[in-house]
């Protein structure tokens, strides 16, 4: 008897830039997270809503992470790289060094972070133009958004920064300059962070109208002249220095990259879901909503023709899965409003005591402590009067309301445990009530969603999970694999090596279910009402400021 020549495994490395770390994956081609590391990166806060990082710092991260991975193994069973990161914007001068975006002068902080605020009149200047090209971000410019940064740099940094700037990168593609050389730009941060249309591409008019003419000359070449789909091979590969930095042989493909949710999307929203049971078995890719939940969240939905939805972002042709029209929903801050919520309470040091002396998480905690205080309800129940709002850092989708900000009705005097786990859970409720919201506001518009995939930090916690199933009456999907932003990079990075021919080939293989969480249709009655109240919230909120800005 012969025995079969064993082929070898094929590895792809995932690096994924998120606010606070670099973490890297390599995954093998059946979707597998073989190894993981992570390494945090600094953030300056020089000032309120100013929200600063170092690309060389990112970098140096990217390279350690990377390193961690691979070793030991063969180098030559790794066939490409992926990269994606936040909509962060890089700035750097002619010369590729990195310039100050601040006033202190500070050039290694070159890096406005996507959560930085600084841009607010910008952003309403760029709203009431009314250009045409606003209908593909809700009808209204985001200060996540890179122009309303670009012409606040201009009017601020003029001298320092703006007439020396050489490139203005989104974090995604200036990294796969630095493994490249190549400064092409990914058709997803062009299209989704800076105005660029898959159909026609710039358009001189909208950056003559906001005063940023200067991005017209040679061509674009500050914003980008050269755009790639995402997965598609940038240069030669990896170049001499990259390949050195990152402990990878040089030549290997790299990957036109993701902005970080939309890689989450990737690793999820296209898994085999046969035998599970699902509405969305036997239904087009439409009919699912990718949820990427971390520090904020993002909400995915594709369709074959473009849908215009008030409030969200889109759509964007190819912006995610190459042939599909994306529209992004997002909520700017829930895992940090969790965080904040809890660590800022008075209880908080006797949780933290009591979580460490059980060797749990504070999270794990806090769940456990709702089963033992719920008695004969429903965990949800618990917070009959107490509601919260949860936008503590403006509202992204779909009212687009900066200006917005946090709620808590039904306050006691009570100081203890409890209150904090029940302001715990109305935080979560607020969250997933956000996420109806969104939902309602896309079905409204053409969409037809019926099953959640949720990945990101935040899709580990149960209570998360349960709570956004019940409350939108729709049964969750988790990825198999935890690091699903991960396996979307990775994905990247086999698509650009050609061993795949699609990336829906690779989404397909690569992409897996692990575990299914349905709602309890039960609770539904109870949580139709706790919506009323989350939506008499926000007018509220509106009325009361309007007779204040009557004085």
């Amino acid at each position: 008897m012969h025995s079969k020549k064993q082929v070898p495994v094929k590895y792809y490395v995932g690096i994924d830039v998120g606010s606070a770390s670099v973490r890297a994956a390599l995954v093998d081609e059946f979707g597998t997270v073989v190894a993981h590391a992570d390494q945090p990166i600094q953030i300056w806060e020089p000032q309120p809503d100013h929200y600063e990082q170092s690309s060389a710092d990112i970098w140096a991260a990217c390279c350690l992470v990377t390193k961690k991975v691979v070793c030991g193994i063969d180098a030559s069973q790794i066939r490409g790289v992926g990269f994606d990161a936040t909509c962060s914007l890089v700035v750097v001068d002619k010369h590729f060094q990195p310039l100050a975006v601040n006033s202190e002068g500070q050039n290694y902080r070159n890096v406005i972070m996507w959560m930085d605020h600084r841009a607010v009149s910008q952003v309403k200047r760029i709203s009431a133009t009314q250009h045409r090209v606003l209908s593909y971000v809700g009808g209204v410019m985001s200060v996540e958004m890179q122009p309303p940064k670009l012409l606040w740099i201009k009017e601020n940094l003029q001298e320092s920064c703006w007439e020396k700037a050489g490139y203005f990168f989104d974090l995604p593609d200036f990294l796969s300059w630095k493994a490249t050389g190549v400064t092409a730009r990914s058709l997803c941060t062009v299209v989704c962070k800076w105005t660029y249309t898959s159909d026609g591409g710039w358009d001189d008019t909208f950056w003559k109208m906001i005063g940023l003419e200067d991005l017209v000359k040679d061509n674009y070449e500050k914003i980008g002249n050269h755009v790639l789909s995402p997965g598609e091979s940038v240069g030669k590969g990896l170049t001499p220095e990259a390949a050195k930095d990152l402990g990878l042989p040089e030549g290997i493909a790299v990957a036109a990259s993701l902005i970080d949710a939309h890689a989450g999307g990737l690793g999820v929203i296209g898994a085999d879901v046969k035998g599970h049971n699902l509405p969305c078995e036997n239904q087009p890719i439409t009919s699912r909503l990718a949820m990427i939940c971390g520090t904020s969240s993002c909400h995915m939905g594709v369709s074959e023709t473009p849908i215009f939805v008030p409030g969200v972002w889109g759509p964007y042709f190819s912006a995610m899965v190459p042939g599909l029209w994306l529209n992004e929903g997002g909520q700017s801050a829930t895992g940090k409003l969790i965080d904040h919520v809890v660590r800022g309470h008075v209880a908080f040091p006797e949780l933290q005591s009591k979580a460490a002396a059980s060797a749990h998480s504070i999270y794990t905690y806090l769940n456990s402590h709702l089963d033992l205080i719920k008695k004969s309800l429903p965990v949800g129940f618990l917070t009959v009067d107490l509601h919260v709002w949860p936008d503590f850092h403006g509202n992204r989708s779909p009212l687009t309301d900066l200006t917005l900000k946090g709620m808590v009705v039904g306050l006691t005097l009570s100081r203890g445990l409890d209150e904090l786990a029940l302001i715990y859970l109305a935080t979560i409720q607020a969250i997933a009530l956000g996420t109806r919201h969104i939902l309602e506001t896309m079905q409204a518009a053409g969409h037809r969603i019926n099953t959640l995939f949720l990945c990101g930090g935040l899709s580990k916690n149960p209570l998360f999970v349960q709570m956004h199933a019940d409350v939108t009456g729709k049964p969750v999907v988790l990825s198999k694999e935890v690091e699903s932003v991960l396996v979307g990079a990775a994905i990247l990075g086999a698509c650009a090596s050609g061993d795949f021919a699609s990336i829906q080939e690779a989404m397909a293989k690569m992409g897996k279910i692990g575990r299914v969480v349905q709602p309890n249709h039960e609770h539904k009655r109870f949580y139709d009402k706790k919506y009323e109240v989350f939506l008499k919230l926000v007018e509220h909120q509106r009325e009361y400021r309007s007779i204040m800005n009557s004085l």
